[in-house]
């Protein structure tokens, strides 16, 4: 039976985790240099443009369909088909179908914008949005059917996600590193050069997903209920416990706190808490935000810097730690005392499910990691995916779009590094 009030949460949810996405757009765009704050913020907004429409031609069919060998929803969704005001009782029993695939329309969409983060300032705007349509199509809609899919295999197995750690961050984090290692390191990579150019516009963004999250979170209970609140709470509590954590362990390691660390904490935390949010407590989800910020801070700056790659924007470190510390997690906190549709995790009793849980991370990361690498190797052999040097160092605001966001874009002091990569640069120099 639908009811209204279950009904107008989800709605309001949906709305919130749209928020997410422009929120990303801040945030991300913050981080980078001025000269591709518009080229970044443009790619997120843009992933928003290609999956709304992708979703309701086939990518709810292909997520949420009827099953096809617990790997696949069929066709018989495309384009909303069959997706009406009647509940599907394997998905949510009190809302409309129509609904339910809104809401997960949402998810769908900031899945692959977090891919931007391992990719940002070198990549052809043409070839990401090749990819972004072919990542949704093959990579995220299968994903989220083995998952939360009825018939999906990892769903019949019992692995947990509550809302995501292993669809949503897992799955562009791991993309991520993989597009941030195909592409190789951005020219000026390793120099004062690369900063932060706006934190304002990183805090910012950090608020907008955090009062996302509760969509993301909370409204994946699909009723106005307790479990609801309770998920509203423990991804409350993670987020501030990991941005401390952060903070405390950037302090004994660098010897200051910064704004951008303490953003980038939180974020961690909302990630680690994703997948837990409705099976753990409210201490469990203290002491997993708390590990999650640690975790995330040595895997952004540390591992990143011993082993070298150039995520740019740390989706990785972030996203694709942050979701598998989240994963594994679940599978130690969950308990049945929050959720009795969960299970008990590893401390109350359960080691299977931490098993069950570390197989659905291995699955996660195999099939995120080789398909982003094959769709990555298909389009760059066809249309090529980098900017020239050239561009790279000029800014692709200007190169790629004609656009500004500061008046001042082109300095100077770039001249040099334009024409020492390429003497044959000055026309483009000229022309911009």
């Amino acid at each position: 039976m639908v009811s209204a009030g279950d009904t107008a949460w989800i709605l309001v949810s949906s709305a919130l985790v749209m928020l997410m996405t422009p929120g990303l757009a801040f945030f991300y765009g913050g981080m980078v240099r001025k000269k591709n704050v518009i080229t970044t913020t443009f790619q997120v907004f843009a992933v928003l443009l290609v999956v709304s429409v992708q979703w309701v031609v086939i990518g709810y069919s292909l997520a949420f369909g009827p099953d096809v060998h617990h790997i696949i929803g069929n066709f018989s969704w495309a384009m909303f088909r069959h997706v009406g005001a009647a509940p599907d009782p394997n998905y949510a029993a009190t809302i409309p179908n129509f609904v339910y695939g809104i809401f997960q329309m949402m998810f769908a969409v900031i899945t692959p914008a977090l891919i931007v983060g391992g990719l940002a300032e070198r990549v052809k705007f043409s070839a990401f949005l090749v990819f972004i349509l072919l990542w949704s199509t093959f990579i995220y809609d299968p994903l989220a059917h083995w998952v939360w899919g009825a018939g999906g295999w990892l769903h019949n197995l019992g692995v947990l996600d509550f809302a995501g750690g292993t669809v949503v961050h897992i799955s562009s984090g791991v993309a991520g590193l993989v597009a941030a290692i195909y592409l190789g390191r951005r020219v000026e990579h390793g120099t004062g050069a690369i900063k932060a150019h706006n934190v304002p516009f990183v805090l910012l963004g950090t608020a907008l997903l955090w009062f996302g999250w509760f969509g993301f979170n909370a409204g994946s209970a699909l009723q106005a209920n307790f479990l609801a609140a309770e998920a509203f709470l423990t991804t409350n509590t993670a987020t501030a416990a990991s941005a401390l954590v952060w903070m405390l362990v950037e302090r004994w390691h660098t010897g200051h706190v910064s704004l951008v660390g303490a953003c980038a904490g939180a974020v961690a935390g909302l990630v680690a808490i994703t997948p837990a949010a409705g099976y753990v407590s409210v201490a469990g989800s203290l002491a997993l935000g708390g590990l999650g910020g640690a975790i995330c801070y040595f895997a952004s700056t540390w591992m990143k810097n011993r082993l070298g790659y150039d995520d740019a924007l740390d989706a990785f470190g972030g996203h694709g730690i942050g979701g598998t510390w989240g994963a594994l997690a679940t599978g130690l906190f969950a308990t049945l005392a929050v959720n009795s549709g969960g299970a008990n995790g590893l401390f109350y009793g359960n080691p299977h499910q931490f098993l069950l849980q570390t197989i659905g991370v291995a699955s996660t990361w195999i099939f995120s990691g080789g398909g982003s690498l094959l769709l990555l190797f298909v389009i760059d052999k066809v249309m090529g995916l980098r900017v020239t040097k050239e561009e790279e160092i000029l800014g692709l605001d200007m190169t790629l779009h004609h656009e500004s966001a500061y008046p001042e874009q082109l300095s100077v002091d770039e001249l040099p590094k334009i024409l020492d990569a390429d003497p044959s640069a000055l026309g483009l120099v000229l022309r911009k």
